[in-house]
């Protein structure tokens, strides 16, 4: 069997960005999705299709075909004032490098992280994580099987999510700060 559309899919890897190992994800604990289901970043994907149990992959995503370049129009200042609830910011909530899930003007869902703490505003990033970042990825295919009618339907873990980024996404994945879904 091999990896292509609704194949259920465990992979062991290692992901480095700039020569630091960032993640690594075991046999023993694979990675698992659903391939073709927009779970994962669609040149991942690409690099992986085609391989059976035991292959092993290297590729190198450039940060296009990852999470995007950095915008710096996704680099905001917000008000203190923001922060407050019932007139107080919580104690240790304005930490640089804590992200934060915030809502934009039109509902959707997103996460920000502190960049930098101002005496009466904060820089927040909602930039992905790896925006701007070359991943190169390395790994083995630990199994494949033919995903069920109810992993079709209500995805691998019952999570009902088509987008990694989560239900906050629009259609098209433009508006919901994750920097590029998948």
């Amino acid at each position: 069997m091999e990896i292509n559309q609704n194949k259920v899919v465990s992979l062991s890897y290692t992901l480095e960005v700039e020569g630091d190992v960032i993640e690594t994800v075991t046999a023993q604990k694979p990675m698992q999705f659903i391939f073709g289901t927009g779970y994962l970043l669609p040149k991942f994907e690409e690099n992986v299709a085609g391989k059976k149990v035991g292959d092993t992959f290297d590729f190198t995503l450039t940060a296009t075909e990852g999470y995007g370049e950095v915008n710096p129009d996704a680099i905001v200042e917000l008000p203190k004032k923001l922060f407050e609830v019932e007139g107080k910011i919580e104690e240790g909530l304005l930490v640089v490098g804590n992200v934060l899930p915030m809502m934009d003007s039109e509902g959707n869902r997103l996460n920000g992280s502190i960049d930098e703490i101002k005496e009466d505003t904060i820089l927040m990033n909602f930039n992905h994580p790896l925006a701007g970042a070359s991943l190169h990825f390395s790994g083995k295919v630990e199994a494949i099987r033919e995903a069920t009618e109810t992993e079709l339907t209500n995805g691998l873990f019952g999570e009902k999510v088509q987008h990694s980024c989560g239900d906050g996404c629009a259609s098209d994945c433009s508006s919901c700060g994750c920097g590029g879904c998948h």
